[in-house]
């Protein structure tokens, strides 16, 4: 069943279709625009109406349906790609929870590319978007700490991948945890990740590790506002 959001903005990409109708503009432009940027093109049209005033042209029921319907189809287009840009190459999403912390405060807006693991394979240290594995339908953001075939262990909450400790250099002094954890060898085909505030994340050593199926992408940019952004490590 279509979300509320989804059949508003049907509906104002018609209405928007049919205004511009009306006043002789391009009708397949604002309903594109009204697609991609909903309110914000409506309010547009209205500026441009004030503006620069165009007599109303007089339309017939079955042009004005050949409208709307075409503003719908243009609609369910846009969302058909935006749903297909979200799933296969990137999306923006917003952090919840303090488990990432420093690296990722809470409401902190980030990208996540969903490309970056293609052609390779995700790499210790990376910042990733994964399902949850006791619920695929939940996204959590963790940092993957061991992938297949690593040996790891934790010791008085001090991480070791293969015998060599991590640096954990993302890990404040008041986010360190004093937990044991193995040793166990990560099997083939998943992750073992950790939130960066450990004494305060829901990860790996207490739902188990991840299916590489479940990592979704790299959570490349930290958004700061409109035009800003800086890299996330």
């Amino acid at each position: 069943m279509p979300s509320f959001s989804t059949v508003a903005e049907i509906v104002l990409v018609a209405a928007a279709a049919i205004v511009a109708a009306r006043q002789g503009r391009s009708w397949v432009g604002w309903a594109i625009a009204t697609a991609l940027v909903g309110v914000l093109a409506i309010l547009a049209l209205v500026v441009t109406q004030r503006r620069r005033p165009r007599p109303d042209i007089a339309l017939g029921p079955r042009r004005m349906a050949i409208v709307a319907l075409g503003g719908v189809g243009i609609c369910v287009l846009s969302l058909i790609v935006s749903s297909w840009t979200r799933t296969t190459v990137g999306q923006v999403a917003n952090i919840e929870g303090h488990a990432m912390e420093p690296t990722l405060a809470d409401g902190t807006a980030v990208i996540v590319n969903k490309l970056a693991y293609l052609n390779a394979p995700p790499a210790r240290g990376d910042v990733a978007m994964l399902r949850y594995p006791l619920n695929p339908d939940k996204l959590f953001v963790k940092r993957i700490i061991a992938g297949e075939g690593d040996s790891l262990r934790i010791m008085d909450g001090r991480v070791l991948v293969n015998d060599v400790p991590r640096a954990d250099r993302e890990v404040a002094p008041d986010g360190r945890s004093h937990d044991d954890w193995g040793p166990q060898m990560v099997p083939e085909g998943y992750y073992f990740v950790m939130g960066d505030r450990r004494n305060n994340s829901s990860d790996s050593r207490h739902w188990g590790m991840v299916p590489k199926q479940y990592v979704l992408g790299r959570v490349s940019f930290r958004l700061l506002g409109p035009g800003w952004f800086t890299f996330v490590r």
